[in-house]
């Protein structure tokens, strides 16, 4: 029988009093007026300093540790892992004076062994902090993610357990209520994050993200990028957005707590970077990661500029085919020469500049949408029927008549049309022009538009600018590889291109042409009204 994966992972103890710092879980408050709830309590990471700041209030306004009973709630999978926090909340209770019994009667009200999103108890609270569990939604028992999915809207895609967590905890909080969690990030930036980004920025004010992708903040390796998010159940304010570096350590957390919890504009120190802005971003947007001064700066500029669609540009993505062994071959195929239609590849492009390879579609697709008569076609088809695997994929059974079909059409009015095409996955942002006539494939995105030279879009894509953009938004991969998906570059922002003077618009185009990036980006800066110290090289 395999065991249970609980998602557990403990957070060391310096940040855990970040976090309760941060919601203002503090002794120098009246917490006995406050009900606080650690919803995943595990071996007691929070559950044990928040038991302590509780007593410690309480001390200091002569209220007797037995008036505590309804001021925490704390829940577990594990039987184990409450019973160690109801051993420890009872020695600390009975440690300030509470009869041993009655101790034991607190501690056990407190916690719960159970599943914190399907308790179905009534708990208003203050305070939501803690370290949800990390469970992927492929690693969920199947029952449990089908009741999850029922219960929490955020629950979409590829979800992992702690967007629920998310979701529970923010409907817990009363008005003016903190939330706080030390997650992985990934919700912010992608498309089954869409829906607790929506709720949360409905609800609550964003008041801190600390990214600590680098940072040791767990007491065991985590092949995750965490991240603290504190929110508010307010209207939004200004938000801190902090870049936490490999040493930031105990020190730096309490540094970066003063400057959070104050009002000042931007704080630089050795293992942080950290800039307050004055709002966050709306709806289910995404939100943006690295560096705070660049974030700081695309604020302004997502209020300066529209986006590259607005100004009439198209974005998107080349044609998935569901099985390029059958669909893409050399050109000299022996199959009739109209159905062969010449495709972009990444390889064509990975150089900067388009070289085509040779690579063809073996193309369905009629201009009108519709699917080929094989009949008319027997080179054709005789080479889809030595592709028999075509007729198992999930849409052949589906539709057995268009057993041939690409998961894809082919867009015919995009063939002709010249092209910037970006590969997917590299380091730097990277436009390749191709002049039409070719079309691209799935793991390449295009972009077109007959408002612009393309050539000059294409320098100021080339640029540090459009690379920010690129950062801030994007889902890093491991070892710094950006993806360059459609999501992401709609967000780049842009000039319009009557605001370009003819000058600037030829340096752009010459830069983009020479694939001279530092030229692009001199070009760029000036097109935006930008220092060169405002965006980094």
């Amino acid at each position: 029988m395999i065991a249970p994966n609980y998602g557990e992972v403990f957070t060391r103890r310096w940040v855990v009093d970040a976090m309760l710092d941060l919601v203002g879980y503090t002794a120098d408050r009246d917490l006995t007026k406050l009900v606080a709830v650690e919803p995943s309590v595990g071996s007691g990471a929070f559950w044990i300093p928040m038991v302590e700041r509780l007593l410690e209030s309480a001390s200091r306004r002569g209220i007797a540790p037995i008036q505590l009973r309804n001021c925490l709630r704390g829940y577990d999978l594990q039987a184990g892992h409450v019973e160690t926090c109801v051993k420890a909340s009872s020695s600390m209770l009975a440690a300030a004076g509470v009869p041993e019994r009655v101790a034991l009667q607190i501690a056990s009200g407190w916690l719960r062994t159970a599943d914190y999103l399907l308790d179905d108890e009534d708990v208003r609270a203050d305070v939501v902090v803690g370290n949800p569990p990390y469970i992927r939604s492929d690693e969920l028992d199947q029952q449990a993610e089908y009741t999850y999915r029922r219960m929490y809207r955020s629950m979409t895609g590829r979800a992992d357990i702690y967007v629920a967590f998310f979701e529970k905890g923010i409907g817990q909080l009363r008005p003016g209520g903190k939330h706080a969690f030390i997650c992985a990030d990934r919700w912010m930036r992608n498309a089954y994050g869409a829906q607790l980004r929506k709720i949360v920025t409905s609800l609550c004010s964003v008041d801190a993200v600390w990214q600590l992708h680098d940072a040791d903040v767990f007491q065991a390796a985590v092949s995750a990028y965490p991240a603290i998010t504190v929110l508010t159940r307010a209207g939004q304010g200004s938000a801190v957005i902090a870049e936490c570096k490999a040493d930031f350590d105990e020190a730096a957390a309490a540094q970066l707590t003063r400057f959070t919890l104050a009002n000042s504009a931007a704080e630089h120190a050795q293992s942080f970077t950290a800039h307050r802005i004055a709002h966050w971003f709306a709806g289910d947007d995404l939100w943006p990661a690295g560096d705070p001064d660049s974030i700081a700066l695309l604020d302004d500029l997502n209020r300066r500029f529209p986006t590259i669609e607005q100004t009439g540009a198209k974005v998107g993505i080349g044609v998935a085919t569901g099985a390029d062994h059958a669909y893409i071959a050399p050109v000299d195929v022996d199959v009739e020469d109209d159905r062969k239609l010449p495709m972009i590849m990444t390889n064509d492009v990975r150089q900067g500049t388009f070289r085509w390879g040779g690579s063809v579609l073996l193309n369905p697709w009629l201009p009108d949408g519709s699917l080929v008569d094989l009949k008319s076609f027997p080179k054709l088809a005789a080479h889809y029927a030595r592709h028999p695997k075509l007729r198992e994929r999930y849409v052949a059974r589906k539709q057995p008549n268009a057993w041939f079909k690409t998961i894809d059409k082919v867009n015919y009015a995009l063939i002709s049309e010249p092209k910037l095409v970006l590969q997917d996955m590299k380091a730097h942002i990277t436009p390749v022009y191709e002049a039409g006539g070719h079309y691209p494939h799935h793991n390449l995105y295009w972009i077109t538009a007959k408002t612009w030279d393309l050539k000059v879009l294409g320098g100021l894509l080339l640029s540090s600018v459009a690379q920010s953009f690129i950062e801030a938004y994007c889902v890093r991969m491991r070892g710094g590889t950006l993806r360059f998906q459609s999501q992401y570059l709609r967000k780049i922002r842009v000039p319009e291109p009557s605001s370009i003077s003819p000058e600037l618009a030829a340096e752009l185009a010459d830069a983009f042409e020479r694939g001279d990036r530092e030229a692009a980006s001199h070009a760029a800066l000036r097109a935006y009204g930008l220092r060169a110290d405002n965006v980094a090289a």
